[in-house]
């Protein structure tokens, strides 16, 4: 079937040579072309398929690798040489086809050029059959494969892989468990495989296959392959998945078990009997039923002749004569006949005869549907709609239909309200235009009397109910001096456009129309509090951008005078001060919108514990006395009405809105003013509970009364820091309400221009006793730059390069051993090589990759080496919440610090840990 052409091309060979090449006729199925050439050609060369080349008189080398260098890869190259050529030739043994020593008979040159005619047939054919099989296994559907003997696919079909979703080159070379992803070879796949390899037959049987993607059902034919002396060396099998095909019929069976059960139990009944009606081909028990008979046998005993027995009469012939209309295979008709049971009740019968054919015969099927009840639910629905439609006019005043071509009408409710005096204008024969000006005269606001006119005129109802099956038309009543809202409903009945029918309802919607008007004033008053909140937030947005880049601007701006001003020690100090202050202004508006933001959340809960009121003051004026005294302010702390001391609170919560206060009476408060807080225990507390009321009073400049009622708003601020010159986000009253809020308490606020401010606290606190009580926290004591424990060596952890760099100086510069790691992995891996004494304590950063600090510390404290597992761990992480630093010591770390750095408290802890 194939066709060769072959184009040849001589290099060098003798007139002799190149003759019997050229006259020995070629093998079919092949055609010769030749080309011949005293020397190499690169463009002969490179169109042909056959090159003979004669070097004898030559460098062999030279034309070897000018010919190769060109040649097709696929070409053939034979070349004649000398014995002592053949070593120069061996560069090229792997691109040369063969190598004919000379000298060369003619007789040995034909054998030589025959036999290499033969090889190339041979070859040819050995492909056509190669492809004759890869097109046939990969045609068919069927799963073919080739395996050895110890299991392994050598070859398989396009099939095989599609059913295994596997590319071609994956599975041969691989074994069953590989191939069908299981943990290990089929047992019955490789039994029956040594059965065909030990009988040399074939065996075709179904196996169920385990795959990863369950099981299929294969059926398949394997028979042995043989070596080439005859012995086997594995085997061929075709398969056919017949997985779905199995479901398939398993699936009919079930349908057909399904389908008997459905006709035996059905409710409706079903005859299959002969088109001369005196066989029964089927009927099932529903059937016998209806018909009042015990088995189908009872039935012909009876006397069954296309018509049961048990049919009255009448209804017999009228039933005979329906199924005799039916003339084509398919056709069908539906009747209504009555059957009398032998205890004399009678069942009204809907049934459905149909001419069917069967195996060449034709045949009756016919549906028997009891409607018995069927027949008093008709009455009864009768009866219910009627009585619905008195139901639904209940909601209307009046309900009357009208005939919009004739403009007859007539009322089919009118309410029996006398006040309405409805009744005397909708009464007896009605035309729509008098009675509906009567009633617009007499009942419409004259405002609306115009609108309803023509919106219920006869032309204006046609042409809108032609577009809508209903409309309405809402308008007011006037009923003494008070105005009601009213409602007429229009609605097309009958065939319409044939008919112009309608019914029009007319009821009272004021209740209705009130409430929407009610809830429309709420959404107007919501939408004007969102508008208002939007453009709180805006002017927060527009504040807190110029308030963030203020000390923003301070920061860069002195950085570059300091870098600029290297050599001044005494002006790089002052903007490093003053890059501080701005730092910490800038950090205490940023942790103001977090409180905020947690706030709103609902993140925040308080943390009740043993506290007492009057050291939580006498704190409070050791924090606040300093600033006082540096803005020249009187700063009093009054706590002699308190009688009961010990309470359990959220001491944390209380200072935050206290100090609330007093910045903003330290900000606003001019130099030589008065600030006063005072606390007194007063009447009103349930058992146990003590109500405490704080006040904090300054001579400030005041606030003006419209802005007093929207003080504890978010994001307001009187007058911006541009304006005031005193900076801040506009939360913090914000924050200081919800936290009163949250503890159940109340705040007041009175204030005058350029008088003052009086913010009145009441909070309801649980009382403790002395003994619980607790008295103010010795604070962590700094020894300053004379750190006792100077050369202790410290293991840094943090991922962030510049926080490190930071970190590592000035720690170093206080005479600190430093080594860093870069995550919780690096920290754990180095304490546990370094071992018990290497390090003296580890400052944790929280948030890094591989491993956090948080699973870092765990780690560390599950060490099997107890000293090394009790190392000092101080958390340092810009994680500053309350909850963050419970956290941290819930995971074992031993103390809780928050980015930025603060020197002061960062040795101060220090010195208290590793004391």
């Amino acid at each position: 079937m194939y066709h060769c052409s072959v184009n040849f091309c001589l290099v060098g060979l003798s007139e002799e040579a190149a003759h019997i090449v050229e006259s020995t006729a070629p093998l079919p199925p092949f055609s010769h072309s030749y080309q011949r050439t005293a020397v190499p050609d690169a463009a002969l060369t490179a169109r042909a398929d056959a090159l003979f080349v004669d070097v004898t008189k030559h460098d062999a080398a030279a034309w070897a690798e000018e010919l190769c260098a060109v040649k097709k890869p696929a070409a053939t190259m034979m070349v004649i040489a000398r014995h002592e050529q053949v070593e120069a030739l061996e560069p090229f043994f792997n691109r040369i086809s063969d190598i004919w020593i000379a000298p060369l008979s003619p007789a040995e040159f034909s054998y030589r050029y025959n036999h290499w005619q033969r090889g190339c047939k041979r070859y040819a054919d050995s492909w056509e059959t190669a492809q004759y099989l890869e097109a046939t296994i990969n045609s068919i559907p069927c799963l073919v494969w080739y395996k050895s003997a110890d299991g392994i696919h050598h070859k398989v079909n396009d099939a095989f892989c599609g059913t295994v979703n596997k590319a071609k080159d994956d599975v041969q070379g691989r074994g069953h468990a590989y191939i069908w992803d299981v943990e290990a070879d089929d047992p019955a796949c490789i039994e029956s495989e040594r059965q065909v390899m030990e009988t040399e037959s074939t065996i075709v049987s179904e196996e169920v296959v385990q795959t990863g993607d369950g099981t299929r059902l294969l059926t398949t034919y394997k028979s042995p392959l043989y070596n080439i002396d005859g012995s086997v060396m594995g085997t061929v099998g075709v398969a056919i998945d017949v997985t779905q095909e199995r479901a398939y019929e398993n699936e009919i069976v079930d349908k057909n078990r399904t389908l008997e059960t459905i006709f035996t139990s059905m409710e409706c009944g079903v005859i299959t009997h002969s088109h001369d009606g005196r066989r029964i081909i089927g009927i099932n028990q529903a059937a016998l039923n209806i018909l009042g008979y015990d088995s189908e046998e009872e039935l012909r005993r009876e006397g069954f002749d296309m018509v049961a027995p048990s049919v009255l009469p009448d209804d017999a012939d009228r039933l005979r004569a329906s199924i005799a209309t039916l003339k084509a295979v398919g056709d069908s008709v539906s009747t209504e006949y009555r059957v009398r049971h032998d205890n004399g009740d009678i069942l009204h019968v809907l049934g459905n005869v149909k001419l069917v054919e069967s195996d060449g015969e034709l045949l009756y099927q016919r549906f028997l549907l009891d409607y018995t009840d069927k027949k008093l639910e008709e009455v009864q629905k009768d009866r219910y709609q009627r009585e619905l439609i008195h139901a639904l006019s209940e909601d209307y005043l009046l309900v009357c239909s009208f005939d919009l071509d004739s403009g007859e009408g007539i009322p089919l409710r009118v309410t029996a309200e006398e006040e309405r005096g409805l009744d005397k204008i909708f009464f007896g024969s009605l035309v729509l235009e008098e009675c509906l000006g009567a009633y617009m005269d007499q009942v419409v606001c004259e405002e609306d009397r115009a609108m309803v006119r023509a919106s219920l005129s006869a032309a204006a109802l046609r042409e809108e109910l032609t577009e809508d099956k209903r409309i309405h038309v809402n308008y007011r009543i006037r009923r003494g001096d008070t105005v009601e809202y009213c409602q007429v409903t229009a609605v097309r009945t009958g065939s319409w456009p044939e008919h112009h029918n309608i019914v029009l309802g007319f009821r009272s919607v004021d209740m209705q129309t009130r409430d929407e008007m009610k809830r429309r004033a709420l959404l107007e008053e919501a939408l004007e509090r969102a508008n208002k909140a939007s453009a709180a937030k805006s002017a927060f947005l527009s504040n807190m951008s110029h308030d963030i880049r203020t000390p923003m601007n301070a920061i860069v701006g002195f950085t570059a005078l300091a870098g600029s001003r290297i050599d001044q020690p005494e002006k790089v100090r002052e903007y490093l001060g003053k890059i501080q202050s701005s730092s910490t202004h800038l950090l205490s508006l940023i942790n103001d919108i977090l409180d905020m933001s947690r706030i709103e959340s609902g993140k925040v809960a308080l943390d009740e514990q043993p506290c007492n009121l009057t050291v939580l003051l006498d704190d409070l004026y050791s924090i606040i006395q300093a600033e006082a005294s540096a803005r020249q302010l009187y700063l009093t702390v009054n706590a002699e009405g308190i009688e009961h001391p010990n309470v359990r609170c959220d001491k944390l919560r209380i200072n935050q809105i206290l100090l609330n206060l007093l910045g903003n009476s330290l900000k606003f408060t001019k130099a030589g003013g008065f600030i006063k807080v005072h606390v007194t225990e007063v009447d009103g507390a349930p058992a146990g509970y003590g109500r405490y009321r704080f006040t904090v009073s300054d001579t400030g400049i005041g606030m003006s009364s419209e802005f007093v009622e929207h003080i504890f708003d978010p994001f307001e601020r009187e007058r911006t820091s541009t304006i005031s010159g005193i900076q801040g986000t506009g939360l913090g009253m914000s924050i200081t309400k919800n936290l009163v809020d949250m503890m159940h308490g109340t705040i007041a606020v009175e204030s005058e221009k350029d008088v003052g401010s009086l913010f009145t606290i009441e909070l309801t606190l649980a009382l403790g006793s002395g003994a619980g009580a607790v008295a103010a926290p010795t604070p962590m004591t700094s020894l300053g730059s004379d750190h006792r424990m100077r050369g202790s060596r410290i293991l840094l952890v943090d991922d962030n390069d510049l926080n490190r760099e930071i970190a590592i100086t000035l720690l170093e510069d206080e005479g600190f051993i430093v080594e860093y790691a870069v995550d919780g992995q690096q920290a754990v891996d180095a304490l546990r090589e370094a071992g018990p004494d290497h390090f003296q304590l580890v400052l944790m950063d929280v948030q890094m990759p591989v491993m956090n600090g948080y699973e870092a510390t765990k780690v560390i404290r599950r060490f099997e080496d107890e000293r090394l597992a009790a190392i000092p761990i101080l958390a340092m992480t810009a994680d500053a919440f309350e909850e963050d630093r419970q956290r941290a010591l819930r995971c074992g770390m031993d103390g809780h610090l928050t980015k930025p750095i603060e020197m002061d408290k960062l040795f101060a802890a220090l010195d208290l840990m590793l004391a």
